[in-house]
């Protein structure tokens, strides 16, 4: 598996993932209306343009099967929409996804402090974060029904 700056050309193919990897999570939520499956290219295609930094995984045969975003704002690097593929949950992939948006961030802001967020339903992707280093700092209602817990690093 490669991780890579992803381009313009990759966003459609992203948005593709992203409404197919946020289809447990609408699930859990039991809401299809969440906000990443809201989201059009036009919306990718101005978070690419506003600097928002778009990392991409792919397999062997140049399959995408994971992706995350990262915008840097003052001193804190805002990490969203960290997403694989439903076949290749569970084997690391995330985790990596993670390292690497990391380090691509601090290359740009070495202090930077690292928040992210997931619904309070989301016990695995908690889990991931607890693991990778984070730590929950606040819990915020989004939505009647959806809690939003905040973790830093």
């Amino acid at each position: 598996m490669m991780i890579t700056m992803a381009e313009r050309a990759d966003l459609e193919r992203i948005l593709a993932l992203q409404y197919l990897a946020y289809q447990s999570e609408a699930r859990l939520l039991n809401n299809f209306a969440i906000p990443p499956l809201r989201e059009n290219v036009e919306d990718l295609l101005r978070q690419f343009e506003g600097g928002v930094v778009f990392l991409k995984a792919a397999d062997e045969d140049a399959t995408l099967v994971g992706s995350v975003r990262a915008r840097l704002d003052q001193n804190t690097v805002h990490i969203g929409k960290l997403m694989v593929h439903p076949d290749r949950q569970g084997r690391g992939v995330g985790t990596q996804l993670l390292a690497a948006v990391e380090s691509v961030m601090a290359k740009t802001c070495p202090q930077a402090r690292y928040e992210l967020f997931t619904s309070s339903q989301s016990l695995r992707n908690v889990r991931l974060y607890v693991r990778a280093g984070y730590r929950p700092v606040r819990e915020e209602e989004a939505a009647p029904g959806l809690r939003l817990i905040f973790l830093e690093k």
